[in-house]
């Protein structure tokens, strides 16, 4: 296990965790890190957050659209 892996992962690599899981990829490294040494509070306010901003885009671009549509 290298260096990185044996730390707590920082606020930066739970975002970046949690954006790879949302994509569906993830290092096997990066996976046995967040287990072992992150916090699940973190996940789930970062995964909260990611969801909400990921909706609030896709709200904001189809009424964008629809708006140019003349709707």
């Amino acid at each position: 296990m290298s260096e990185e892996n044996k730390r707590a992962p920082s606020l930066w690599d739970v975002t970046k965790s949690v954006m790879a899981a949302m994509l569906g990829v993830q290092k096997s490294q990066n996976y046995e890190r967040d287990f072992k040494h992150g916090k699940a509070s973190q996940y789930i306010i970062i995964g909260l957050v990611a969801v909400a901003l990921f909706i609030a885009t896709i709200i904001t671009v189809v009424r964008i659209v629809l708006s140019q549509a003349g709707q």
